[in-house]
């Protein structure tokens, strides 16, 4: 049982220290960002001018890798990391459990004289082998056959780690098996970036726009965490194991008051912020925003866009980061997806583009967007791609916690739609009707105060309750959790975009019949983005999503609404994924079949962690508090009622206490029945999980938290949700 007054609290409220960080570290961003990268202006300084340009052309133009520049590269990156402090590198990859790997190699090598020198040489930069074998591959191979590869990634700047003790060299790479399939989440986003470059280059030279030679997806990744104090971090078993609260009654206070969005950042947690950025921005990760989030003891981290393979990569390093410098703060980052029921859960919004080498956001409207053919037959392609695919984009985002969050008041419901706004819908139903295209000036907003100055007004508004919202020049996908890789939805949304232009572009050649006159073009796509329109205007949604009659209007328009991770994920095999995959060479039928299995095997392992965490913790921790709160009031009645003293009032609540410890005692015999139920097959117990375990966890719950408004606070044996989303 813990102290009575619980001074852990009192602890926690007052160890706030910088805990010996530098006093004024450097927050020069020029000067600090990317020192701890091999980027482009280290390679630079240190290749010679071939070797750079060829390094060049494969960054920025997607050209083979010439080999013979490898030993070149490494010799330098060897001398700048050793420059560093360097004493080991890393082939730092992405295998599927969503998290990043990496295994040790020392530059030290022996030689004849009984000394040692530093080695490092292309063969060791181009391709290291750790041991493949207990890393997820959804039968890929067997466990019995260890081999696996990574493969440097030169689109994606090696990188220096620092600890006290010393630094190391990780270098970005993909994993695969001996047999080629990929092992990560790399491969296939790079292989999905090159479908889209195909695609979107041949319906680029349709419009004239002959002097693009690349173009890739953009993404910005909006991080959402929580950040709790440890000392309750570890009070809490089901922190440690699961990363959230499996059990907790919401406290008086919750995120009713709006008090804390966007409030002023408490000193301790700005302290920790300043901190997570200085490191990020000395690894090239190009963070812009920070604030308070909706929940109490919520924050956000947002960076500037970036080439989708970059910000996949970077995506890791915020979250890597976020938890090793909260540690330093005596905090712990929470990045669940919902760590505390009843306040807002964590996101991790995607915010997608396609941009070209030579500058151009081709989903950018400019100020006559009905002008605009081209974003316009662009645009089209994503809302027919989103239409089309709504199963892939569910199951790209698909997780057992990602399923406490959507259809919650921060979250979008599992019905993806499309927000566009008036304007854009305007036009778009213009085009497809054919009618005369117009769309309505912006114009400025006044704010009725002189001394203010008007702002631009933007055609549309917000709609935060989308899933999938156009939000000026790009998508915003709402959907995707705030702990999962964002490597897979947009693999999806390259795919899928990749597959309508394609399609569409074959549209615009039989409607062009030869004729590439400026006229035609115009006339050509408006029958296409008219079509396409036409055939997709279903999946745009201006509305409330999280009203109750949109649920029953979705169904009417026929679009999917899948609010369950696994049947989520189980609609990944279909015969018309894996052809799409297969067609664009993102992923074999073996490789998307491997992936399924490992999701469904994740989410099985993840609830069971969760259900048998549960009943430990309400076995051996709820149950015997509220036992012996039950023998302290009946004890307290048989004494006051030996002496005559009215004992109605505890004789009550012995009687309620008596009841819930009843009700939880029945709870954790059902959940332990189910937790000790076994089926035949991965697919079969994550079936199972979802049917019956969840419930039966629900069950336990929901009894714990009954007793938890009841047994005295200072005999509770968890931090509570007070504590923890308050104390800071």
């Amino acid at each position: 049982m813990p102290a009575k007054a619980k001074d852990y609290n009192l602890t926690a409220a007052t160890k706030f220290s910088d805990n010996g960080a530098p006093a004024n570290p450097s927050m020069d961003v020029e000067n600090i960002f990317g020192e701890n990268t091999f980027g482009l202006e280290a390679m630079k300084s240190r290749l010679p001018e071939s070797t750079y340009e060829s390094i060049l052309a494969t960054i920025e133009e997607g050209e083979s890798l010439d080999p013979e520049v490898a030993n070149t590269v490494a010799i330098a990156m060897k001398e700048w990391a050793v420059e560093k402090g360097a004493t080991h590198y890393t082939h730092w990859f992405q295998p599927l459990t969503g998290r990043t790997a990496e295994k040790h190699d020392s530059f030290i090598t022996p030689n004849e004289g009984g000394g040692a020198m530093a080695e490092f040489s292309g063969d060791d930069l181009i391709q290291g082998e750790p041991d493949a074998s207990s890393f997820p591959n959804g039968g890929v191979r067997p466990t019995f056959e260890a081999r696996g590869y990574t493969a440097w990634d030169p689109t994606s700047p090696a990188f220096i780690v620092e600890n006290p003790k010393g630094t190391y060299l990780a270098i970005p790479t993909a994993f695969a098996s001996w047999a080629g399939e990929a092992l990560d989440f790399k491969t296939p986003l790079l292989r999905s970036m090159q479908a889209l470059d195909e695609q979107a280059r041949d319906v680029l030279e349709l419009f004239g726009e002959d002097d693009v030679t690349r173009v890739y997806s953009t993404v910005g990744n909006e991080q959402e965490y929580f950040l709790i104090d440890e000392e309750y971090y570890y009070r809490r078993p089901d922190l440690v194991s699961a990363g959230r609260t499996l059990v907790g009654a919401e406290p008086p206070k919750g995120q009713e008051l709006d008090d804390h969005y966007f409030g002023t950042i408490p000193e301790r947690i700005l302290s920790c912020m300043l901190e997570v950025e200085r490191e990020l921005y000395r690894l090239g990760v190009p963070v812009k925003t920070r604030h308070n989030e909706v929940a109490p003891s919520q924050y956000e981290i947002a960076p500037i866009f970036e080439n989708a393979n970059i910000a996949a990569d970077h995506q890791q390093l915020v979250m890597i980061v976020l938890q090793k410098v909260a540690r330093r703060h005596g905090l712990v980052c929470l990045l669940h997806e919902k760590p505390f029921a009843g306040v807002n859960g964590s996101g991790k919004h995607n915010n997608w583009s396609i941009s070209t080498n030579t500058g151009l956001n081709l989903l950018e409207p400019g100020d006559t967007p009905h002008n605009n053919v081209r974003f316009l037959f662009f645009c089209a392609a994503v809302i027919r791609a989103v239409y089309k695919h709504q199963d892939l984009l569910l199951a790209s985002i698909a997780s057992a916690g990602n399923d406490h969050r959507l259809g919650a008041n921060e979250a979008p419901p599992a019905i993806i739609s499309m927000f566009l706004g008036d304007q854009m819908t305007g036009i778009f139903e213009q085009i497809a009707n054919g009618e005369t295209v117009s769309s309505e000036d912006d114009g400025l907003l006044g704010l009725g105060v002189d001394t203010v100055p008007k702002l631009p007004k933007h055609a549309g508004d917000r709609n935060r309750t989308s899933p999938f919202a156009f939000t000026g020049n790009k998508f915003e996908f709402r959907a995707v959790g705030s702990a999962i890789s964002v490597s897979l939805c947009n693999t999806v949304l390259n795919t899928i975009v990749a597959e309508s232009l394609d399609e569409m572009g074959t549209m615009l050649k039989d409607e062009l019949d030869g004729d590439r006159s400026e006229e035609a073009l115009e006339e050509a796509v408006g029958e296409v983005v008219g079509e396409v329109y036409d055939e997709a205007q279903d999946i745009v949604f201006n509305g409330d999503n999280y009203s109750a009659e949109w649920e029953e209007e979705a169904e009417e328009r026929g679009l999917l609404n899948i609010p369950d991770a696994l049947d989520a994920l189980n609609t990944l095999p279909d015969s018309k994924n894996t052809a799409l995959f297969e067609k664009y060479d993102v992923l074999s039928e073996r490789e998307t079949k491997s992936r399924h299995e490992v999701f469904v095997e994740q989410y099985f392992l993840t609830v069971n962690i969760e259900a048998e965490t549960t009943e430990s913790i309400a076995r051996t921790m709820i149950l015997p508090a509220a036992v012996e709160y039950l023998r302290e009031l009946t004890a307290t009645a048989e004494q006051s009622g030996a002496l005559d003293l009215d004992v109605g009032g505890v004789s009550e609540t012995a009687e309620e206490v008596t009841e819930q410890v009843n009700a939880l005692r029945t709870a954790i015999d059902e959940l332990s029945a189910q937790n000790e139920h076994a089926e035949d097959s991965v697919a079969a117990n994550a079936e199972h999980m979802k049917d019956d375990v969840i419930p039966a966890m629900q069950s336990v719950r929901e009894a714990a938290d009954a007793l938890e408004r009841v047994v005295p606070d200072d005999e509770w044996p968890l931090p509570t949700y007070r504590e923890m989303l308050f104390v800071k």
